[in-house]
């Protein structure tokens, strides 16, 4: 049994190597943002930028063969994840120098779509190149899916104010295109994201219908009130 002073004695924290990675890393962002922030640059031209960087991982996609696909896969992979380096900043930026706005928020949100749309349309280019007609179609589903999940998303906020359910969102979908693309493995990654993502449309779509029926439409209520 431990003694009293053992169980009094304060905590010493857990210095591991990963905690110690974490703070250089959090360090060297910090840089980077006071630096961009000092530019004076439009942080909407670095969320412009994210979606040059993730066309050029589409390129890849699209100019893969069967010869050089693991090559391209893997070389699109490492642009993607330096295109999160803007998603990163851009936001940060935006708040050290003072212009966050309602217009850069909406921006930021477009141009995500166009960049997810990019990635999956260098996807059905490639397919579309080897005549393998079952992933152009599922490539292209998996590109409209992919902004229904969105889509949902903000057209329910617009009727009941949060929906934040479902699991396949941005951040998911990146992860998986970059696993896939990193160890040629994008066939099931494909699969994947297209049935979680309609699963996550469906999810939001019922969560939706059960949060609009507690509302009382203002037809009914100004009927109440007379």
């Amino acid at each position: 049994m431990a003694d009293a002073a053992s169980l009094t004695a304060p905590r010493t924290p857990n210095h591991s190597w990963t905690s110690a990675f974490g703070r250089a890393c959090g360090v060297l962002l910090d840089t980077i943002v006071r630096w961009l922030a000092l530019s004076r640059i439009n942080p909407n031209v670095l969320t412009f930028m994210g979606l040059v960087v993730n066309t050029w991982a589409a390129i890849l996609f699209g100019s893969a063969t069967a010869l050089t696909q693991r090559r391209m896969f893997f070389y699109a992979g490492l642009v993607i994840i330096f295109s999160g380096f803007f998603d990163l900043v851009d936001g940060q930026v935006a708040r050290a120098t003072n212009r966050v706005t309602r217009f850069g928020a909406f921006f930021d949100s477009v141009v995500d779509r166009y960049s997810d749309a990019s990635q999956f349309l260098g996807l059905l280019v490639f397919y579309a190149r080897g005549e393998n007609f079952l992933y152009v179609v599922l490539s292209a589903f998996v590109m409209v899916s992919a902004i229904m999940v969105s889509y949902t998303r903000a057209r329910a906020e617009s009727l009941i104010g949060s929906c934040r359910v479902g699991f396949m969102e941005r951040p998911e979908r990146l992860v998986l295109v970059i696993i896939g693309a990193l160890f040629n493995r994008m066939a099931p990654v494909l699969w994947i994201i297209a049935v979680l993502s309609t699963l996550t449309v469906i999810h939001r779509m019922r969560y939706t219908w059960t949060r609009t029926q507690d509302i009382i439409p203002p037809a009914a209520k100004a009927g109440q009130a007379a």
